[in-house]
């Protein structure tokens, strides 16, 4: 028989120490029900995901090689509000994990007080009534410390760590994403400011050229060679393309108040100084590998949501079974302040307790079922994430390709549209043909020029479009690293 009580006492204790987690451990998913055999542009399949947010991404601004856009990157990391707002928010989520790892723990209060009591004179003592000779008011002092431990024998509180820990990391990537995305609106706005200063340059170095024209128009005007028809038209190109300057200086004052909010600064005090736009869009190499898909901060977030909503099904199983709990108190306690701390004033109680789940009317299956739907949306949402990061690379691979074409012919036609401007103007000078033809090919040339301009730096957005695609870009100690390694799947199709 006490064999028998010792074996019980162990199955009981190693319960106790080891446990169980009730519910599903963690697996994740595929990133959807039917993954692309290939991207368009590539040869080669495209790889599983494994989200690796923290992979090192580096300052990939620097590929731009442009200093005022190093000093607003760094000058946004440093101020930035909204991503303040986003290291507080991983604060929170941080924060709520120690809380929860805290029930891992015993806890243990200590509430001393101090009371002065007064008992009905009434009272019943015996069976009778107190009586004048009892005493009706008296001090009590008490030093308690109290214990209260929950046995996770059921996993319920590690589950709820689990579920916690994974929030913190979904928080932290959120903050990443954050970051990345701060960093990539400095860098569009740079550009389309940079952008808007080479459309003011050329507007202003065509006003001087049309001034000019005008002037010569009506010289000739005098001289009777031209006509007021004439006249009229080289001051209708003049004055069109100055009340275009305005809007354009308009448009660059809005995107430098959008830089001074972005790093963190009055806009009335910020100002970034015109230059024109110098900055070359970057190489990309032919063969980027697929794992760069991996440092997307949103899906490695996605990912960890699935985790923490996986964990959540667990608290939810295990409220179906019993909570034990281990309650001690001991202290001391006195009607004397003076012999309060004696020995003899001591007391102590210490012993388990049982809650069992009778009737909750369905609250523990409801609660259950809500778990598992909300583990369900979480995958659902993981998957829409993972493909909507594969089109994001697909539109900004295609934004590359079809921009770069885009430009060199538009390149071609402000040449021939030069090239049309000088013979309009040789042959209005010899009186062959009205300044109408010089107008038409003036305002083909600029209308062009300013193409040409805005093709630039869309080309400068869409790398850095890219770069945000995928996760902070390409310049990195990985992808160094492939090069010496066996060929990968590609995003961007390999030269024949």
């Amino acid at each position: 028989m006490r064999i028998a009580q010792q074996r019980i006492l162990a199955v009981i204790v190693g319960l106790l120490v080891a446990g169980c987690a009730v519910g599903p451990d963690y697996k994740r998913p595929e990133a959807a029900v039917i993954m692309p055999g290939a991207y368009s542009g590539a040869t080669n399949e495209w790889k599983v995901a494994e989200p690796q947010a923290g992979r090192p991404k580096g300052n990939w601004w620097e590929m731009f090689g442009d200093a005022d856009l190093t000093r607003l990157e760094t000058n946004a990391a440093a101020a930035n509000q909204q991503l303040k707002a986003a290291v507080a928010a991983f604060d929170q989520a941080r924060a709520l994990t120690d809380v929860t790892r805290a029930g891992l723990f015993p806890h243990f209060d200590f509430s001393p007080s101090a009371t002065r009591e007064g008992d009905s004179r009434n009272r019943p003592l015996n069976g009778k009534a107190a009586g004048k000779s009892q005493t009706f008011s008296f001090n009590t002092f008490t030093a308690p410390i109290d214990l209260t431990y929950e046995v996770d024998l059921w996993g319920r509180v590690r589950r709820s760590v689990e579920s916690s820990r994974s929030q913190e990391q979904a928080s932290l990537d959120d903050l990443e994403t954050v970051r990345l995305g701060i960093q990539a609106e400095v860098a569009t706005d740079y550009f389309t400011l940079r952008t808007l200063d080479a459309q003011t340059a050329l507007l202003r170095s065509d006003i001087e050229v049309f001034q000019k024209s005008l002037e010569l128009t009506q010289n000739r005007r005098s001289g009777g060679i031209a006509t007021d028809l004439d006249v009229a038209q080289a001051e209708t190109v003049l004055k069109t393309t100055q009340a275009e300057l305005p809007g354009t200086m308009l448009q660059r004052a809005q995107f430098e108040h959008a830089l001074a909010v972005l790093t963190g600064q009055p806009a009335s005090t910020f100002a970034v100084a015109e230059r024109p736009l110098d900055a070359a869009p970057p190489v990309i190499p032919p063969g980027l590998p697929s794992e760069l898909l991996e440092r997307r901060p949103d899906v490695s977030a996605a990912e960890r949501r699935m985790a923490a909503a996986n964990a959540s099904i667990g608290v939810a199983k295990g409220a179906f079974f019993p909570t034990i709990q281990f309650n001690g108190l001991g202290g001391f306690e006195s009607l004397n302040a003076g012999t309060v701390f004696n020995w003899q004033s001591r007391f102590w109680s210490v012993g388990p307790s049982l809650t069992l789940p009778l009737f909750e009317g369905g609250k523990n299956r409801a609660n259950l079922r809500f778990a598992r739907a909300a583990y369900e949306e979480t995958v659902a949402n993981y998957r829409q994430v993972v493909l909507a990061a594969f089109a994001d690379v697909e539109d900004n691979l295609a934004a590359q390709n079809f921009l770069t074409i885009q430009c060199d012919a538009e390149s071609a036609a402000l040449l021939a549209a030069r090239k049309q401007l000088e013979i309009a103007d040789n042959r209005y000078r010899a009186g062959l043909v009205t300044y109408l033809e010089v107008a038409t090919a003036q305002n083909t040339a600029l209308d062009i020029e300013i193409t040409t301009v805005q093709l630039r730096g869309q080309q400068l957005a869409a790398a850095v479009a890219l770069v945000k695609s995928l996760g902070g870009g390409w310049q990195n100690p990985f992808v160094a690293a492939q090069a010496s390694r066996p060929a990968k799947p590609s995003l961007t199709r390999k030269n024949d």
